[in-house]
């Protein structure tokens, strides 16, 4: 009889190691899904803000083009969330909805400009975000890895932003 306790406590043992270990490998994906889906939402958010408060036709349209990417980008991380078990957020983090605070209470070319300037330094976070997690060899990289062209063609956009035009 111990001999069958011992080698369930064993079995149990190992089970618990292997999941916590699954558990351990799954969290950088975990943790850069959640991210990538709240920075969807807010950018989703900031683009229908530039093209309500932005007074420039280009601020307007990279409005529109931010808005349209990071809403499908959104659909595919949600996706991969999905295939990895992750319960996704379902809006912006609170510094993101801050900045988005911030934001809407400008206008015209104080706007564009604050807009622009923001869209530079996220997009350049972003890139090096995605470009660390496209290594992950699980849905969240496979996402990732799809993400970072669009990404800099909106970074690029965001730095040739002529505020006030």
């Amino acid at each position: 009889m111990n001999r069958h306790l011992s080698f369930l406590g064993t079995v149990t043992l190992l089970l618990a190691i292997s999941i916590a270990n699954a558990s351990a490998k799954d969290k950088p994906s975990q943790t850069f899904l959640k991210k990538a889906i709240e920075g969807n939402f807010a950018e989703v958010s900031m683009g229908d803000l530039a093209q309500k408060n932005g007074q420039s036709d280009d601020v307007k349209s990279y409005g529109k083009m931010l808005s349209a990417d990071h809403a499908a980008a959104n659909q595919k991380a949600l996706d991969a969330a999905k295939g990895l078990g992750v319960n996704p957020p379902t809006g912006p983090n609170a510094k993101q909805k801050a900045d988005y605070d911030k934001m809407a209470k400008m206008s015209g070319s104080a706007f564009d400009k604050m807009f622009a300037t923001h869209m530079v330094a996220d997009h350049q976070k972003d890139i090096a975000e995605y470009m660390k997690a496209s290594k992950l060899k699980d849905p969240a990289g496979e996402y990732a890895s799809g993400q970072i062209d669009t990404l800099r063609k909106h970074f690029d956009t965001a730095k040739s932003l002529k505020p006030g035009k």
